[in-house]
């Protein structure tokens, strides 16, 4: 693992990938860099003419690359089912959940839930459950899901979930990230179970310059503070190509463990892939349990395949 970069990526050649958010950031560099090493990578994201946008420069980077755009907006579960449900291929080997939104003001999704946790947790959530017919057969198929550094300010509320009795634009999306590695943790612990050969693994840019930092206070025209953080993107965080080696390390290295957490080596915040530390609560048997039986009933998808 030291020094890894994506010359380390191995031959993806015959292997199909779904990647969220794709159209920019870590999710443009994680689709590119697939598609580089000969993996067919369908682009996942809200809106078809950035996704369009983001193919036609990875097929300039990379001829005769294999991508393609699929509509999916994790803010809208019926969103979600159509994008599974209009996914052409029967089998799919890898899964990266990479999508989402970072310290918004409160708000709620087409199905009424606040939209940090049903962007980043449960559009994921419901997601995956949908594909797993297709990941579960499939010969090395991982799931990755991207969490982030800032899991470590809250586990979750499983009392409320959707913020109803208190919000913070940075509590609601470190509990967001939290769910994801409770959500990778259970689904982990549900495929040994089942004696599945599926890898559910986690990864974390770090402190990475992408679109998330300034997009919640452009949202709500706080000027000032989305110059603050377009300026420490600049001054302290790495690219997105050195953010997405996490994640494509967690998605195409030999031998990553289920239920594993990498990011970068430096202080979880830059440098190259190494085993990432985590909270205590993202291993929470019990949580972890709750948590996923409370998405089931939220999302209406449900694991008949890892039922417990």
């Amino acid at each position: 693992m030291p020094g890894w970069n994506t010359r380390d990526i191995p031959d993806q050649s015959g292997r199909t990938a779904v990647v969220t958010g794709a159209n920019s950031g870590l999710g443009f560099v994680v689709a590119r860099e697939l598609a580089r090493k000969g993996a067919r990578v369908v682009l996942a994201c809200r809106s078809e003419a950035r996704g369009r946008a983001a193919a036609d420069r990875i097929a300039d980077d990379v001829p005769g690359a294999e991508v393609e755009v699929g509509r999916l907006d994790l803010a809208d579960l019926g969103s979600v089912r159509k994008f599974a449900d209009g996914l052409a291929y029967e089998r799919l080997d890898l899964l990266v959940n990479n999508a989402g939104v970072m310290a918004l003001p409160y708000g709620r999704t087409a199905d009424g839930f606040e939209t940090q946790f049903a962007v980043n947790h449960l559009g994921h959530f419901a997601l995956t459950g949908l594909l797993l017919p297709r990941l579960l057969p499939t010969p090395g198929a991982r799931v990755v899901t991207v969490s982030s550094l800032m899991h470590l300010l809250s586990d979750v509320d499983l009392n409320d979930l959707n913020s109803e009795r208190r919000y913070g634009r940075w509590l609601a999306y470190a509990r967001s990230k939290t769910a994801n590695l409770l959500f990778t943790h259970e689904l982990a612990r549900r495929l040994a179970r089942h004696g599945a050969g599926l890898v559910a693994a986690a990864a974390h840019p770090g402190y990475a310059a992408t679109d998330l930092q300034t997009a919640g206070p452009r949202a709500e025209g706080r000027r000032g503070a989305e110059r603050l953080m377009a300026a420490g993107n600049r001054i302290f965080a790495q690219s997105p190509e050195r953010g997405a080696l996490p994640t494509l390390y967690a998605a195409t290295a030999p031998g990553v463990r289920p239920d594993s957490f990498t990011g970068p080596s430096f202080a979880m915040w830059r440098g190259a892939p190494a085993p990432s530390r985590r909270a205590r609560w993202t291993l929470d048997d019990r949580t972890g349990r709750l948590l996923w039986e409370a998405s089931e009933r939220l999302t209406r998808v449900t694991y008949d395949a890892l039922r417990d």
